[in-house]
């Protein structure tokens, strides 16, 4: 039996193999839109561990394996045997003996690299405390949508350097663009946790009017992450300078989009106007969960496809 294909970080797959990914998402994404049935994954079952609450990644997969023509089992950890003291190593026997493959959003990288390590399908990160692969699937694929190849662009992250911005740095080094990181002292980039192996594609920049300068994309995220609550008082003193408003966006390239994760909270980290503005491609990229997972699990079970 061949080992699984896992997908814990975006270096997990290969330039290569992301771009093959892209090219099935916007095959796929085209079926979706033209009502076209499309049952890849026929009778496999995906299992969806929460430790994490989520909206977009619950619906995004759920639908997505239903879309594919599996079904979907979401499992949270207060209503399994997880959340009541069981191994990571003794969940990961069990449910994967009765799956086709696993979606995870949990707490350090660390569970689901255990998980993983005993799991005889393939494993997903649907977001940890160090990573967010699938939402920087979405986003890159959102980009080259609207604007082409991210190659050799300016990417401006603009807050919290949290999971999110640790995955664009790796994306930075795998697709060859650059990231100008502006994050308030006390709240920067950590080399090792983000994965890099050096400095060669992003500038750490003290005024974030100076990183979105030419910047080709300007995102951002909540200045409080999922497990920071107690800090939330703090960090809105601390990052008040760092909202993505209209000036901002100004100083970046004329053609530039404005991204963000979701949940977004207008005022905060960003103002309504750039949210809501023309620049703003944050439904694109919302829905484009759902069709960039799709082709990742297609990826991860059946291998390459013909792309049509």
């Amino acid at each position: 039996m061949a080992a699984p294909r896992h997908f814990l970080q975006l270096k997990d797959l290969s330039r290569l193999e992301l771009d093959y990914v892209f090219a099935r998402t916007r095959w796929i994404k085209d079926q979706f839109k033209s009502y076209s049935k499309y049952w890849p994954l026929e009778d496999r079952t995906l299992v969806m561990i929460f430790e994490k609450a989520s909206t977009r990644t619950r619906l995004s997969f759920e639908a997505g394996m239903h879309q594919l023509g599996g079904a979907a089992i979401y499992l949270n950890t207060r209503d399994s045997q997880l959340g009541r003291g069981e191994p990571v190593e003794d969940a990961a026997q069990v449910i994967s003996r009765m799956s086709d493959i696993v979606m995870i959003r949990t707490f350090e990288q660390s569970i689901i690299e255990r998980f993983a390590a005993n799991s005889r399908v393939p494993v997903i990160n649907g977001l940890t405390n160090e990573y967010h692969p699938c939402q920087i699937l979405a986003d890159i694929y959102t980009f080259i949508e609207h604007r082409g190849s991210i190659e050799g662009k300016t990417v401006a992250w603009i807050g919290d350097s949290n999971n999110v911005c640790n995955t664009w740095l790796q994306a930075a080094e795998i697709f060859g663009f650059n990231v100008h990181v502006s994050t308030p002292p006390g709240y920067e980039v950590e080399p090792e946790r983000a994965g890099l192996y050096g400095t060669d594609n992003y500038e750490e920049f003290a005024d974030p009017m100076e990183a979105a300068k030419g910047a080709d994309l300007v995102t951002t995220d909540v200045w409080t992450s999922m497990g920071f609550e107690a800090e939330n008082e703090e960090r809105r003193r601390d990052f008040a300078d760092w909202q993505v408003d209209a000036d901002m966006m100004k100083v970046a390239a004329k053609d530039a989009v404005f991204m963000h994760c979701l949940p977004a909270h207008r005022g905060e980290e960003v103002a309504a106007d750039v949210i809501d503005g023309p620049q703003s491609v944050v439904w694109d990229e919302a829905e484009n969960r759902l069709h960039t997972q799709k082709a990742l699990m297609e990826f991860l079970l059946l291998g390459h496809i013909s792309v049509e």
